[in-house]
């Protein structure tokens, strides 16, 4: 086995059947990291005694005779923001610096309780704020397959230290694309669940104690290189957690086995006046083809009557509410109760709309971002597509409208543009669909390549 690019559930059949063991697993992947993360920058705040001390104690459980868990054993990463006892978490925020939370957030402790081992964060963005991953504490995030260009943002450190093999599986956040567009720039897997779906307890350092003000279309969801992985860590994270009672208690369904012909896809190689480079546009199209030779059904997407440029507005606008009701000390003129209740009930068009659209079809493929992997600039600056500037602030737009709407997402990788630099696309589903939208990704990989590994790793 190549361990640092063995995959999760392979890395732990082996521990579980004393092929290797779970110390092996780990120094082969801080090997990884030793050898390419000085270039890449992709992970911080490394545990190596701690964990080498859990990996040490995995493989004494097993020589006692102990049953494993589904990841007994399996070193892993997280993104700075999940609150973890014993290691700081940051966000890349410089008051936050030296904080550390007294407890494990629930994410962090099902990871444990099923057997991981916890080796170090990964880098994000100031404060998750960004699409690209650069902070005052430890710097930018470069993308392994051109150091010159973004790994993207805010899971930037996740998606390139799971492209780089130097973690097998990361747990991201997503409010604005913020799995997915990483995992599209650096070739990887990355789901992103139905709102509700996982607990966001302690998915962002809280000193204070405040109550939680980031309650609507963030989520948690993990980046990996095989959709098998994606589906192992989504069914241990989600679920009711009594920390985060938002929840809803829908089953967490394995993911079945589907034949390609069965399904029903509609694509979208744009948006109404929404910005993308004909590559990946012409990534859409091509997928949709090689599908429709499959035998799925395939037909151009009529997308729901929506202003999806309001749509994203809107979706400022409650994030924009959900910041002010975080901050120490509120604006002169807080947003009132109304108007909070008038923009859900906004959002509830488009969720219902959204819904209607997928009782008709099984998913929807279409951009997971407006380009690939863009060069490193400061935020705001304009990103040049296919010769002609386009808005900064765009760079989200397909992904954030399904944070507005709630639905469940999955950007998997497929093939690469003409600088080189991986295609992300997306496939969306309706609500509570991710076992079945797992199973699709699954399904398609021998069309679209699955993960690549980017040259000298």
């Amino acid at each position: 086995m190549n361990l640092a690019f063995s995959t999760a559930t392979d890395l732990a059949a082996a521990i579980a059947a004393r092929k290797i063991s779970a110390v092996e697993a780990l120094d082969a992947h801080f090997a990884q990291i030793d050898r390419h993360n000085p270039a890449v920058n992709a992970v911080i705040s490394l545990d190596r005694e701690g964990a080498r001390e859990r990996a040490g104690k995995a493989d004494a459980a097993l020589a006692r005779g102990a049953t494993p868990g589904p990841l007994h054993g399996v070193p892993f990463t997280l993104k700075d923001m999940h609150e973890t006892s014993g290691m700081k978490t940051t966000v890349g925020f410089p008051p936050f610096a030296n904080y550390v939370a007294k407890e494990d957030s629930p994410v962090v402790n099902r990871l444990k309780a099923a057997g991981g081992v916890l080796m170090a964060k990964t880098n994000v963005a100031t404060m998750l704020s960004d699409w690209q991953s650069d902070n005052p504490l430890f710097g930018r995030t470069s993308n392994p397959w051109n150091l010159q260009r973004t790994s993207g943002g805010s899971s930037g450190g996740a998606a390139a230290a799971v492209c780089t093999g130097m973690t097998p599986f990361d747990i991201g956040t997503d409010m604005q694309d913020s799995i997915r567009l990483p995992a599209a720039f650096c070739g990887v897997y990355g789901l992103k669940p139905t709102e509700h779906r996982v607990s966001l307890a302690g998915a962002f350092p809280d000193p204070g104690g405040a109550a939680r003000s980031v309650r609507l279309m963030s989520c948690l969801g993990p980046l990996a290189r095989s959709i098998d992985d994606l589906a192992l860590i989504y069914r241990i994270i989600a679920g009711p957690d009594d920390r985060d009672t938002d929840l809803a208690p829908v089953p967490v369904e394995a993911m079945p086995k589907l034949d390609l012909q069965t399904l029903r896809i509609a694509f979208a190689p744009s948006f109404p006046g929404f910005p993308v480079a004909g590559g990946i546009s012409a990534a859409v199209e091509n997928l949709a083809r090689r599908l429709q030779d499959a035998g799925a059904i395939i037909e151009e997407a009529k997308l729901p009557k929506l202003d999806l440029h309001d749509d994203l507005a809107q979706g400022g606008a409650l994030i924009g509410m959900m910041m002010e009701a975080a901050q120490q000390e509120p604006p002169e003129e807080p947003a009132s109760v109304s108007r909070w209740f008038e923009a859900l009930a906004r959002r509830d068009k488009s969720i219902l709309a959204w819904d209607r659209f997928f009782e008709d079809w099984d998913a929807l493929l279409c951009p997971v971002a407006m380009t690939t992997a863009f060069p490193h600039c400061a935020p705001g600056t304009a990103i040049k597509i296919d010769g002609k500037d386009q808005s900064y602030w765009m760079l989200p737009a397909y992904g954030a409208v399904f944070n507005y709407s709630g639905h469940p997402a999955l950007s998997i990788p497929c093939g690469q543009d003409s600088d080189g630099l991986p295609i992300g696309l997306q496939l969306v589903g309706g609500r509570w669909s991710e076992a079945r939208l797992l199973a699709m990704g699954k399904g398609m990989a021998p069309l679209t390549g699955g993960f690549s590994r980017p040259p000298g790793y």
